[in-house]
């Protein structure tokens, strides 16, 4: 099967596109780890990246391009685990038993998140800039003959 450079490129990119999606959720998510109120007047709910594979076609309809898939962010979804419960009875969020409701946000687990997020993120920009000097080698390559 070959894929054309335009295509690898696309693929890329949009493996790029979802690193950053995925990467923006864990952000927000630590951002708002300590968040006991919001608009709506509950505790923040951390946010979940849902994947989904895509496929992607050529133009030109070719019936290998059917086999070539690429991934996409198919939601972004509220976490449905109940928030922390912690006793902080002077917090102006307590409930009437004295316990306050935040995020069921584990820092830990979204920094681990960020990070492998950050990497994979690399390695598509890797693998974009290998296209691009492959392509940039094969123009000069039909110049000089």
């Amino acid at each position: 099967m070959s894929i054309s450079v335009f295509q690898q490129l696309e693929l890329a990119g949009r493996a790029l596109s979802v690193q950053r999606t995925r990467l923006d959720v864990a952000s927000t998510n630590l951002a708002n780890a300590e968040t006991t109120r919001t608009a709506e007047g509950t505790p923040f709910r951390r946010k979940d990246v849902i994947l989904a594979e895509e496929q992607v076609a050529d133009s030109f309809g070719n019936a290998l391009d059917a086999a070539i898939a690429s991934v996409k962010v198919d939601e972004i979804r509220d976490d449905p685990a109940p928030p922390k419960m912690v006793y902080e009875p002077g917090h102006p969020d307590a409930n009437a038993d004295g316990y306050v409701a935040y995020p069921n946000i584990n820092t830990v687990e979204e920094m681990v998140n960020m990070i492998t997020t950050m990497r994979t993120y690399q390695a598509n920009l890797s693998a974009f800039g290998a296209v691009k000097e492959m392509a940039e080698q094969a123009l000069g390559i039909g110049r000089n003959v």
